[in-house]
């Protein structure tokens, strides 16, 4: 360890912390330079704690930048790393900051598992650790967005002594259900964001890899090792993530115990976030057992708010309260701040007391088949066939007399055959002006984001009763169950939670498709982008092996009529009296 005092902070570069097996993380802390005992604001990921924002996410940083140039002000900014506060805005402040490196990343040596169990104990082993130091006053809090807040609902039902609060920015909670597979169709996401943002900086890249802008120390460093070395030093978490098509024995042990987590807790959405985070702060803040815990919801990219000051206030206000314990007016806090989202970006604040909203009319809106969309059920029996590499099938209401808040999770019903045993549903909530031009949103991952998306296989289509709600269905994935070719099956299909003022003269719209949304085909990445941007960033499903064309490529059918009344279930919010 190597200690320094260097922009008004002090600072420790890797210093060790022992883990219960011997194995030595390696952590940088960053601390006022007057002794004495402070609130720490720890986090742990596999990103490389030395590797700058600028150098390993330029793409990201020059849109922070752009979007909310107070990211500048009060810094020289080498400290910034991707997806965690800057110390040098914290730090003056009275707080302790700790990056670590997870196991077997950056300058961490071990075995490489994202997300592993063996990961949550570390991270709680890691808490009371800082919660010891000489420098700590007790009180640790974790933050960050993505991966270090998705281990955060793995890590806190341990329930390190040391843990006082846990602030959740964007971050999942299912590594089933949200990670690896939507809706049981295997997300392309695991096998891009793996090489391309872990094994990248797997510790033993050393001399190969990134150097760190502040040190010069290699940031996957010290030792450089082959590649066979460095393979046989990490999991195939993307070759897991395919070949566990169902929640097994892999995937029970990386699903959080929501009810054993007893943190003072603010989890944060983003509304455009479909393909990997809102659902788990939705459903970490409603399943967490803490007494006292918030939920925000945005808009915007992923990484935007957080940075802004918008972001940091929040979370400030947030820590300040349980790790310094001020008395700062946090206790009246809204328990929901919702950021409710109109067309051209617009979003209007709103506080409420609870998800979903007690006043919600469920409202069904049914599918005809004319493709229309609308409260009443057609009458008389039909049957709609489309290509499930082609656009499929698009309902839509007339133009919107009023104005119409949908704000909530979205679930719907469908009747669907397959000319072979399987089907995968792929659905999209949309909205389209008067001139009929489709309203899309700046998501987390991709500036062209639908509504709403909800995902289902049909073989996957088995529900459990206990844990299923009419706007929330929840299915096991612990068994397959086939189609027959021609015959048709009963699907609940869950759309992850969702806003959308729709005004007057705008049509709603509900496209049915075998493949995934694409804006217009056309590829809308901003510069540096590291993956296409053609409505979904990286949350694409095309990997062959998990959908054959000769099970996923032929046709669907939808059913009309009788029982067979398909629907979507509506969040619809009254307007306030």
């Amino acid at each position: 360890m190597k200690s320094e005092i260097r922009d008004g902070m002090k600072i420790d570069w890797d210093a060790p912390i022992e883990m219960d097996d011997g194995v030595v993380l390696r952590a940088d802390v960053f601390r006022p330079v007057a002794d004495g005992r402070y609130p720490v604001i720890l986090s742990y990921g596999p990103y490389a704690k030395g590797l700058a924002m600028q150098e390993g996410y330029r793409h990201a940083w020059l849109r922070i930048i752009s979007a909310a140039p107070e990211t500048l002000e009060g810094s020289t900014n080498k400290y910034q790393n991707w997806e965690l506060f800057d110390p040098e805005k914290w730090v003056p402040d009275g707080y302790a900051l700790v990056r670590v490196d997870s196991r077997g990343a950056g300058r961490s040596p071990g075995y490489l598992e994202t997300w592993s169990p063996r990961e949550a104990k570390d991270i709680a082993l890691s808490v009371d650790w800082a919660g010891t130091q000489p420098w700590s006053n007790g009180k640790v809090g974790l933050h960050g967005i993505s991966y270090y807040s998705m281990n955060q609902w793995q890590a806190a039902p341990h329930k390190p002594k040391h843990l006082a609060a846990m602030a959740v920015w964007e971050g999942s909670s299912d590594y089933y259900r949200e990670l690896c597979r939507h809706g049981g169709i295997l997300s392309d996401f695991y096998s891009s964001w793996y090489p391309r943002q872990v094994t990248a900086v797997q510790n033993g890249v050393g001399e190969r890899g990134y150097k760190s802008a502040v040190t010069g120390e290699p940031v996957a460093g010290p030792s450089t090792l082959s590649d066979a070395e460095l393979k046989q030093n990490r999991a195939d978490c993307d070759g897991d993530a395919l070949r566990h098509r169902l929640i097994d024995d892999y995937h029970k042990p990386r699903l959080p115990k929501f009810e054993d987590i007893e943190t003072p807790l603010f989890s944060s959405a983003n509304w455009g976030g479909m393909g990997l985070h809102p659902r788990g702060n939705f459903e970490g803040f409603l399943r967490a057992g803490s007494k006292h815990k918030w939920l925000e919801v945005h808009g915007d990219t992923h990484f935007t708010l957080f940075y802004a000051k918008y972001g940091q206030d929040l979370q400030r206000k947030f820590f300040d309260h349980f790790l310094k314990g001020q008395d700062n007016g946090w206790d009246k806090q809204p328990k929901v701040l919702l950021n409710v989202r109109h067309p051209d970006e617009k979003f209007v604040q709103r506080a409420e007391t609870e998800w979903p909203l007690a006043r919600t009319q469920w409202t069904k809106f049914y599918l005809h088949p004319d493709n229309s969309f609308g409260p009443q059920p057609s009458k008389g029996d039909a049957q709609l066939t489309y290509e499930t590499m082609g656009d499929g099938l698009t309902f839509s209401t007339p133009p919107m007399t009023e104005a119409i808040e949908i704000t909530g999770p979205v679930a719907a019903k469908l009747f669907v055959s397959s000319d072979t045993t399987d089907a995968d549903l792929f659905l999209v909530l949309r909205v389209f002006d008067p001139q009929g031009k489709e309203v899309v949103f700046v998501g987390s991952n991709d500036p062209r984001t639908p509504v709403a998306l909800g995902w289902l296989r049909a073989s996957h289509r088995k529900l459990d009763p206990k844990e299923s709600k009419p706007y929330r269905p929840w299915h096991t994935h612990d068994e397959e169950w086939p189609l027959k070719p021609g015959e048709p099956v009963e699907l609940d299909i869950e759309f992850w939670p969702t806003s959308i003022v729709v005004p007057p003269g705008y049509r709603l719209a509900l496209s049915v498709r075998g493949k995934d949304y694409e804006y217009d085909g056309t590829d809308a990445g901003v510069a540096h982008a590291p993956y296409p941007m053609k409505g979904v960033g990286p949350f694409t499903h095309t990997h062959p092996e998990d959908r054959p064309p000769a099970i996923f490529g032929g046709r669907n059918t939808l059913h009309f009529g009788g029982a067979s009344a398909p629907y979507v279930l509506l969040p619809v919010i009254p307007k306030s009296v």
